[in-house]
């Protein structure tokens, strides 16, 4: 695991950081470069100078983030160890900041482009290259330090969701999910429970238990509890997250070549998990209840089938048509168990559906409420925690399609056509039984990422910034 950046605050140009250390300045244009002065400035014999791609007055809340990120991976890039960041430089009117904001933006980016996935790698000679040390220099209030010290908390979270994400298969089953999760809130004041076979073999989770049928592995149903209302009659916010720790696709299995990341088929799962612990370690004054369903999808000869009716936990009976439509069959479970918490709301989140990405690319979650006070929160939320989101329909008429021939529902359209939405009607189906507003959020476009992000290769961490503002404001 990267440690954490040691920040402070200070007036003026001195440092004891020695040779490693850099100034930053953002410069108009696009090349950026490192430059050495001598004498040097108060002890400090670079600068590196980081373009930022255009015109001060164009950079955005959106171009900040990226360009914060783009600071650190500079910096890494010219063997630099200490940055003296002044806060001025990163003032920019279009982002319409404040100075808590603006330090918690920064600290949050600086931490997550800082850190790599080194776990299972062998540390060089030379060591890590890796930010250590960030002085922030200007007049620096006490918002600032507030900011820079939230920032580290949130950036903490996403980059151990991003962590737990990343970690093989092999070393990530559903009991190990589960100890995670205990893992994750240890000294917080959160209870977890976890649910074994037996005990989902009694309430009739039949979703559940027909998609962990082909692994050695026994299905775990994690079960997370956050009081953090002031008023324990409060009713909670429910989260769900999809925790298949490997798919192969079952029966059906993938092909070569969408079968090698799917370790990251429980990133729903990780956020949740981790949303869950930031709310806990920021003092979020709301109930939250975390739900991971958490599975291994293998083919076997004890595997579920094709043709398959599964009678979940709701009653309903679910038509198995393709095994590797699964996340869905096991978040229906979730979903109406969700209900016995009497939920002021649910949000779950899972990487369901490649459609997701072919009809949004990979720059954005898709989302699915009938809720549109729901929905416009959630844009406006992934605005300003950098977890973007954009909707797409919900509509009655997409329910025809799922409609099954043996069983009450199918797991998949009779179609190739719309699967992000057909998935997400799946969902809802069970969804309307809750009597409270709901939302689905498909990750699966920003489960790892993309060149241009100034971000390690594999998981994001995505959306445990966007589930945080839900908890906080809503």
């Amino acid at each position: 695991m990267v440690p954490p950046i040691a920040f402070r605050v200070q007036k003026d140009l001195k440092t004891e950081a020695g040779a490693n250390v850099v100034r930053v300045r953002l410069v108009p244009g696009k090349e950026s470069a490192l430059i050495r002065h001598d004498p040097p400035a108060g002890g400090v014999s670079r600068t590196l100078e980081v373009a930022i791609g255009g015109a001060k007055e164009d950079v955005t809340r959106r171009a900040l983030v990226l360009l914060a990120r783009k600071v650190i991976s500079s910096a890494k890039a010219h063997s630099a160890t200490a940055l003296l960041v002044p806060l001025s430089e990163f003032s920019f009117r279009r982002a319409r900041l404040s100075e808590r904001e603006l330090a918690e933006l920064l600290a949050v980016q600086f931490e997550l482009a800082n850190f790599e996935f080194i776990k299972y790698k062998t540390p060089p000679e030379e060591g890590w290259k890796m930010i250590t040390d960030v002085a922030v220099m200007g007049r620096v209030s006490k918002d600032t330090e507030r900011g820079i010290w939230r920032g580290q908390v949130i950036a903490a979270e996403v980059n151990a969701c991003r962590t737990l994400a990343n970690t093989p298969g092999g070393d990530m089953t559903p009991a190990l999910l589960a100890q995670e999760a205990r893992n994750a809130v240890k000294d917080l004041p959160v209870d977890v429970t976890v649910l074994d076979k037996a005990k989902m073999e009694q309430l009739g989770m039949g979703g559940v238990l027909g998609v962990s049928r082909g692994s050695v592995e026994p299905p775990q149903f994690i079960i997370m509890k956050y009081e953090g209302s002031r008023r324990q009659t409060e009713r909670p916010v429910v989260l769900v997250g999809k925790g298949v720790t490997f798919d192969t696709g079952g029966l059906n299995l993938k092909p070569s070549e969408a079968i090698y990341e799917m370790h990251m088929d429980m990133s729903g799962g990780a956020a949740v998990i981790h949303a869950v612990a930031l709310a806990a370690r920021l003092g979020v004054r709301r109930n939250v209840i975390g739900l991971v369903p958490a599975v291994e999808n293998m083919p076997s000869g004890t595997s579920y089938r094709p043709g398959d009716l599964l009678r979940s936990l709701s009653g309903k009976t679910i038509e198995v048509l393709n095994t590797d439509a699964e996340g869905r069959i096991i978040l229906a479970d979730a979903i109406t168990y969700a209900k016995r918490y009497n939920p002021a709301f649910v949000v779950d989140v899972a990487t369901l559906t490649g459609a997701a990405m072919a009809a949004l690319g990979q720059r954005c979650s898709a989302i699915f409420t009938e809720d549109q006070k729901l929905e416009r929160n959630l844009k406006r939320f992934g605005e300003e925690s950098g977890d973007y989101v954009w909707p797409l329909p919900l509509w009655d008429e997409y329910e025809e399609e799922i409609k099954g021939t043996f069983g009450d529902i199918a797991n998949v359209g009779k179609t190739r056509y719309g699967g992000a939405i057909t998935a997400a009607k799946f969902l809802h189906v069970f969804a309307k039984e809750l009597e409270c507003p709901w939302a689905h959020i498909d990750i699966a476009p920003r489960m790892t990422s993309i060149e241009g992000e100034y971000l390690a290769k594999g998981a994001t961490g995505v959306p445990v910034r966007l589930l945080l503002k839900v908890l906080e404001n809503t």
